[in-house]
């Protein structure tokens, strides 16, 4: 989260201490799998493209850790990618011991790639991912873990009724925050949302805003309009919406257990903004998810990571998949 008087970078909050060690053991350790073409050797750069059963296809490159049925799948925010905060590799271990796979997908949109992509081609290609891991891996059922933004894919997938969707067995939301909150903070924000909505008008949104407008990479007027104008696509968990307008948004989360992580000292949530009535509206929209509110946590909990394996792994251990429901019937 960097900002200056003229350029201002998008909400990723990122800790720079991301574990790269453990990346390095990843790629190499024989129980990690990097999910490629049956014909492509890891690291050469190659996009898996061939039919799974005959059904669907996976374009992608997600790192697998153990060699079991069930997986927890990790989703990152934006600028992020592997490893975006520093609890995945203990919680890679914890898992590993509960016959339990982690899972972090490089969606196009990782790193850089969300400012020229939208909520629905996230959610084609999580689709895309769950159905290989159902065909190849013959998995029992996801569990789905968002961080930042990536708690938005999650909610925009399971409001999809994609053809996998029903291979998720439980949502964890780990600091679901507002980008439109966060980005309000900035003076230069309001008139670019400004300009993004007249290129939007002129039919120009997939054109790119002028680099002031987001300094880490380059973004759509489309994007920029939906991750921070009031009520666009990206826009789930402001502390504005109404009772009414969070339901609306969130309630078909009720279908799948659903937890949501809250950080109480989260740098990207606006000090004047009441964090705890805002996670309790957050899971009352939800139907009454559950919540842990987890007392001094960062954005990324890179400071709490007992505490977020912790209660990661207890909604494994609990609401785990117990057979997986055949998506294609």
């Amino acid at each position: 989260m960097e900002s200056s008087e003229s350029n201002v970078s998008s909400p990723s909050c990122r800790s720079p201490s991301a574990a790269r060690n453990w990346f390095s053991s990843i790629v190499r350790s024989r129980s990690s799998t990097a999910l490629l073409p049956d014909n492509s050797a890891p690291g050469d750069g190659a996009a898996f493209s061939g039919p799974i059963n005959n059904k669907r296809q996976f374009h992608g490159v997600a790192f697998k850790t153990g060699d079991y049925k069930e997986q927890v799948v990790f989703i990152s925010g934006l600028n992020e990618g592997l490893l975006a905060s520093e609890y995945l590799e203990p919680l890679a271990i914890a898992l590993e011991k509960e016959h339990w796979s982690l899972v972090q997908f490089l969606f196009s949109s990782s790193y850089g790639g969300y400012g020229v992509s939208t909520l629905k081609q996230d959610a084609a290609e999580l689709d895309q991912l769950i159905s290989y891991l159902i065909n190849k891996d013959d998995s029992h059922g996801v569990i789905l873990l968002g961080h930042s933004t990536g708690c938005q894919d999650i909610v925009h997938y399971l409001r999809s009724n994609a053809a996998c969707s029903r291979a998720v067995r439980a949502a964890i939301l780990q600091a679901p925050v507002s980008d439109r909150e966060y980005m309000a903070t900035f003076p230069e924000t309001a008139s670019m949302i400004e300009l993004a909505s007249m290129m939007i008008r002129e039919g120009r949104e997939a054109e790119l805003m002028p680099r002031k407008a987001n300094s880490d990479t380059p973004i759509t007027a489309y994007r920029y309009h939906s991750l921070f104008a009031y009520n666009e696509a990206d826009d789930l968990f402001s502390s504005d919406f109404s009772e009414e307008e969070l339901r609306q948004k969130l309630g078909h989360m009720s279908n799948t257990p659903t937890l949501v992580m809250f950080s109480m000292d989260d740098e990207c949530v606006p000090k004047h903004i009441d964090k705890k009535a805002l996670v309790s509206r957050l899971c009352k929209a939800m139907g009454g998810a559950e919540k842990v509110e987890i007392e001094h946590g960062s954005h990324s909990l890179s400071n709490r990571v007992e505490e977020a394996v912790k209660a990661i792994m207890e909604i494994v251990k609990r609401d785990g998949p117990k057979g997986c429901e055949d998506p294609w019937s």
